[in-house]
């Protein structure tokens, strides 16, 4: 057995975990991370940037380089990679110091590939056109987004700061006509679902708290693991723009008010990626972020823990395009289980 170590943008295990880390256990841990934002990764690094924390949190220098080379080489059994040695392929990062572990240059398979932070090799970007394509929504109207109330209470996903799990709680909601509605004085929003690869029109609704918006919507083609449309909103009509700007874009990150596009960052590569440079890329996340927090957004990272709210394997509820999933009973919710009294 091996232990991860994670350190990502929105889940942050590395100060928690490290004093695991001794003589004993020391060859059975490694470092790893979990969607770094662009903006992470330009400014602080990937697994390096771990590193680099762990010594500053107190882990010895070799100790912390090894979790982070051989030991991962080790547990997934990758011959010749992890170490420097005769016969291992000469993958190198060359630091002034240990201490403070920043690459000046790096080798790859011997040949020095990139100097003071700058590549030294072309990076095209030709994309093929079947992944430029990948946004198939087919029959969304607003009245998809409309949620039919089970009681007076209603189960709510909430958000943690800092982890994707999710804790739960069953409120009190507002209904009209039979529907559920977002209540944003409470922080309780419409969250959905809406399935984006076959055409099939499936969208999953429900309620989320933690994110603090008090108007307006935010929607990404970003959302692990099946990486369908996840929107969430104060309203039905501007979370219906959002994902209709999402489409438009064949992928993406959006923020709209009132039906009007406040920013958005294209990811048209399998609604994913971008094939702009990092810099742009990052200068596109900090226009969303801040237009999601112009609309009140408390978390540092809105986008990435929207993305982790439909991957139905990370306790305790998630949503996905199928429906609201108690990930404990590894099952779609019972609605059952609410008693008259929503109880």
């Amino acid at each position: 057995m091996y232990l991860m170590i994670r350190e990502g943008t929105s889940e942050k295990n590395l100060a928690d975990l490290l004093p695991l880390v001794d003589d004993r256990t020391a060859s059975r841990c490694l470092f790893v991370v979990d969607d770094r934002s662009c903006h992470d990764l330009l400014e602080d690094g990937d697994i390096d940037a771990v590193v680099r924390k762990a010594i500053a949190l107190g882990l010895d220098p070799i100790r912390a380089v090894q979790l982070a080379t051989i030991n991962a080489a080790s547990c997934f059994q990758i011959a010749g990679l992890g170490a420097i040695a005769p016969g291992y392929r000469a993958h190198l990062l060359v630091c002034e110091d240990v201490s403070r572990p920043r690459p000046r240059q790096v080798y790859l398979a011997g040949r020095l590939v990139a100097e003071d932070g700058e590549p030294l090799f072309p990076a095209p970007a030709d994309v093929d056109r079947r992944l430029t394509h990948s946004v198939n929504i087919k029959g969304l109207s607003r009245d998809s987004f409309v949620l039919d109330a089970a009681g007076p209470r209603y189960p709510v996903i909430e958000a943690i700061p800092g982890q994707i799990l999710t804790a739960r709680r069953l409120e009190k909601v507002i209904v009209e006509a039979g529907r559920v509605l977002p209540d944003p004085t409470r922080d309780i929003l419409k969250l959905a679902v809406v399935e984006r690869h076959q055409g099939s029109g499936r969208v999953g609704v429900g309620l989320v708290s933690g994110f603090g918006l008090k108007r307006g919507a935010l929607a990404s083609s970003y959302a692990h693991d099946a990486h369908n449309v996840v929107v969430v909103g104060a309203s039905d009509d501007d979370m219906f723009e959002a994902v209709k700007r999402v489409e438009s874009m064949q992928g993406g990150l959006v923020v709209v008010d009132e039906g009007r596009l406040l920013a958005s960052l294209p990811l048209p590569v399998a609604g994913l990626m971008s094939t702009e440079p990092i810099e742009a890329v990052a200068r596109g996340l900090a226009a969303v972020d801040d237009a999601a927090r112009s609309l009140g957004a408390t978390l540092a990272e809105p986008f990435a823990v929207l993305s982790f709210l439909a991957l139905p394997v990370i306790p305790s509820l998630k949503l996905t395009d199928r429906g609201l999933v108690d990930v404990d009973k590894g099952a779609l919710f019972d609605f059952t289980s609410l008693d008259a009294s929503g109880g």
